[in-house]
């Protein structure tokens, strides 16, 4: 299993499938948002011409009022390469969201069920508090979290408020750390790029998503904007632009901050995986990926 790993707009899919149609194999996406159908623009999903080059897995594969998360992706991601190993001898699997990767690769541990209006409750206080509101919450109830936490993470924050306000214990305490032993071999690689043009890469994209209607799309999800999903960069920005509470340029330049946060957030995932060797994006050829 070669998995491809990196920042946002660092060029994984691509690379990806150049891989794929060389091992003449199929890709499973590893992002939690791309997977939603409804879902495109906003969230960078290969473009059609892309999905036509080689099968894709996880891709547009849910909806947006399913609840998806790292255990489901486990499940998902495994039965998927169990089906690929049948018919071919390597699988690719790409993506920027690293605890779906842990969860393919070590497991993870059930979590306790959370009811929707305890999730509810928490992305409203969000949505009218702010993240500083969320760290101090965390950080008054759940210490144990808050000292290992993504402190800039939001999605990881709400997810650790809702499992201690459903269960008055730390999500740390349903955190085993033992390590699955799968039956396959894993090759990590990972695609950076000198942080200028990175952020260049983003800023770039951004206004390509606002050109190519961004803005109609996060309005066809207005009735789901409490949903997980969309709770992501990208969509709370235009957001907040809809309720005229920022201007369109506004919300624009937040997400290209935001996006390039998320970016330096997933390097320092990334980084800390001693398994993940390391190319430079515009350098890596094919060959260098089994050196």
């Amino acid at each position: 299993m070669y998995i491809i790993v990196g920042p946002t707009a660092v060029g994984k899919t691509t690379f990806a499938i150049s891989i794929a149609k060389k091992l003449n194999t199929e890709i499973i996406s590893a992002d939690s948002r791309q997977c939603f159908k409804e879902l495109s623009i906003g969230v960078a999903r290969p473009s059609n011409e892309e999905l036509a080059e080689v099968p894709h897995h996880f891709i547009a594969s849910n909806a947006v009022s399913e609840d998806i998360n790292a255990g489901y992706f486990e499940k998902y991601a495994l039965n998927t390469t169990e089906q690929i190993f049948k018919k071919n001898d390597a699988a690719i699997m790409v993506g920027g969201t690293g605890l779906y990767i842990k969860a393919f690769c070590e497991g993870i541990d059930p979590m306790p069920i959370v009811s929707a209006e305890i999730r509810e409750a928490i992305i409203q206080e969000y949505r009218a508090k702010g993240l500083i509101w969320l760290q101090l919450e965390l950080k008054h109830k759940d210490p144990a979290f808050w000292e290992i936490a993504e402190q800039q993470n939001p999605q990881r924050l709400m997810r650790a408020l809702e499992v201690f306000n459903a269960t008055g214990k730390s999500i740390t305490v349903f955190r085993s750390a033992v390590k699955k032993q799968r039956h396959f071999s894993t090759i990590k690689i990972g695609l950076e790029l000198p942080m200028d043009l990175l952020a260049e890469r983003i800023n770039n994209r951004v206004d390509q998503m606002i050109k190519d209607g961004l803005i109609e799309e996060v309005k066809s999800m207005i009735n789901w904007r409490g949903k997980a999903a969309l709770q992501t960069v990208g969509y709370n920005e235009i957001f907040d632009y809809l309720d005229n509470k920022i201007s369109l340029d506004e919300a624009i330049h937040q997400i290209k901050i935001h996006s390039r946060q998320y970016a330096k957030r997933q390097m320092t995932w990334f980084k800390k995986d001693e398994e993940v060797k390391w190319f430079d994006a515009r350098k890596i050829n094919i060959e260098d990926i089994n050196s």
